[in-house]
């Protein structure tokens, strides 16, 4: 096996992925079988995703509602009439021999998404305005089809190294989308953010929930590399076997690599399948490539037509909901937010609702930013809840931000009573007054009580009147411990400031 060198500048990657996406449906695609994860293996079959003989499959209707919207939403030219087609393998977890899918009329074709270029730490990459640099990413087409079985291989999570093998049909007749990208990636960066911004939007449309640890998102990447000018793509490679956008990411730069120290060592690179490891940080070969040939389509005789009325198209439009790449531009242009708070606000659809409206009730909405991204997002992660489950309303949020932005408490004030919002609820405003945490506002008591304290502290003014400006920070401390935290941090600055350099 070549060792991985470092990848040279004189080559460029080529990169697409084909994402199978789990749909949401209660039941299967084609029968009445349950699609809930987690069941005892082989529970929720039946005769029509087992194949027996005499069995007919019936469309799911959802399933093309869910589609439709899918491809809607990316931007798909979507097929006013399309069809099934039977694609043929023999594989234990393929109980009919055959997958029921779509090859040359797929439902929606044509179409893009919009990916924000990040640095190393996810962050947006800005332009000389502050905007987020994005890119826009092809999608070649979206099909649906069902899915097959899932192999439980014993002494080994692979089939090579396994004693035997078991395979469960629960997943076997679920219903996917698969999604085919151009190949208009060049780094596993732009490959992960693109798998990211594909699953924020199913998620957003609630087609599907994404969970890539239960194999509701699944890409495979396929990748190529080629000198820097040449127009013809290099040999492509396909990886398999990736858990998580982190693991994309990595095994795209790995494959990267090895392919370029590979042509640099004159050896021949073979169109195949590899597989991604964890464990080592490397792929290997798992089978030669095969084509499209080879799986003899032809169109499936059990299933009719699929035809798409055109009113019916513009009601699924209609339905559609904002869709993530526009909430974060209306998020920088009309509520001024940056380019990074708008990205974290709105890679959940639950978390940017429970924002909004807490700005429609009233908060400032940088503000409102600050306490969902980072003290509530610190509760969230802790408490392992989501922000539907937390006691504090959108509408008591404003209420505390409205209670800091006209002075009645100061910040450290609100963080000392979060806590009890989160876990209990109830108004900001009743709790600060039930609790006597006002903040004290009254120049005429923070004079008095500064002025206690410098009588108590003649050594510190001195010093302080003898250059050591600093020391300020000691009385403004010494404030807020005689008052519990409840001084206005600004007035009492001021009078400070005063007093000292009197």
């Amino acid at each position: 096996m070549t060792t991985a060198a470092p990848a040279k500048t004189e080559y460029e990657a080529i990169i697409g992925l084909e994402t199978h996406c789990q749909l949401s449906t209660e039941t299967k695609i084609f029968s009445p079988s349950s699609t809930e994860f987690g069941a005892e293996p082989n529970t929720y079959i039946d005769p029509i995703c087992m194949g027996l003989p005499g069995v007919l499959p019936v469309l799911n209707q959802t399933v093309l509602e869910y589609a439709v919207k899918a491809g809607l939403a990316l931007n798909c030219q979507i097929a006013p009439y399309s069809k099934f087609d039977r694609k043929q393998y023999f594989y234990p977890d393929l109980p009919k021999n055959y997958q029921i899918s779509q090859y040359d009329l797929p439902i929606a074709e044509h179409g893009w998404l919009e990916i924000e270029l990040t640095d190393s730490k996810g962050k947006p990459l800005l332009d000389e305005n502050g905007k987020a640099l994005t890119k826009r990413i092809g999608i070649t087409r979206l099909h649906m089809e069902e899915d097959a079985g899932k192999l439980v291989h014993a002494g080994s999570d692979r089939l090579a190294g396994s004693t035997y093998s078991l395979v469960d049909f629960n997943r076997a007749g679920v219903p996917l989308v698969e999604i085919v990208s151009e190949p208009d990636m060049r780094s596993g960066q732009e490959a992960a953010e693109y798998a990211q911004e594909l699953r924020r939007i199913m998620r957003y449309l609630g087609v599907s929930d994404g969970n890539m640890q239960e194999g509701s998102l699944r890409c495979d990447v396929n990748i190529s590399v080629r000198p820097v000018g040449q127009k013809a793509f290099g040999t492509k490679v396909e990886i398999k076997n990736m858990n998580s956008f982190s693991a994309i990411q990595k095994a795209i730069d790995y494959e990267i690599d090895r392919q370029i120290a590979a042509i640099e060592a004159g050896e021949t690179l073979v169109q195949e399948t590899r597989l991604w490891d964890e464990a080592s940080q490397t792929t290997s070969s798992m089978r030669v490539k095969e084509g499209s040939s080879d799986y003899r389509y032809f169109p499936e005789p059990d299933l009719p037509p699929i035809e798409v009325a055109a009113q019916q198209l513009e009601a699924w439009r209609a339905e559609l909901p904002e869709l993530p790449a526009d909430k974060r531009h209306r998020y920088e242009a009309e509520l001024g937010l940056s380019a990074y708070d708008a990205r974290v606000l709105t890679d959940d659809r639950i978390i940017a609702e429970y924002f909004e409206k807490a700005v429609s009730a009233g908060a400032n909405p940088k503000s409102a930013a600050n306490w969902v991204t980072q003290d509530i997002a610190a509760h969230l992660n802790a408490a392992k809840l989501t922000i539907a489950e937390i006691a504090l309303k959108p509408t008591m949020l404003a209420e505390m931000v409205q209670l800091i932005d006209d002075g009645t408490i100061s910040s450290k004030i609100a963080k000392e009573i979060l806590p009890d919002l989160l876990q209990v609820g109830g108004s900001p405003k009743q709790m600060i007054e039930a609790k006597g945490l006002s903040q004290i506002s009254d120049s005429s008591a923070l004079e008095q009580i500064i002025d206690d304290i410098l009588a108590a502290h003649p050594d510190e003014v001195e010093k302080y009147r003898g250059g050591k400006k600093k020391l300020q920070g000691f009385f403004v401390g010494q404030v807020m411990k005689q008052t519990s935290g409840r001084a206005d941090p600004k007035m009492t600055n001021q009078i400070l400031g005063k007093k000292l350099n009197q």
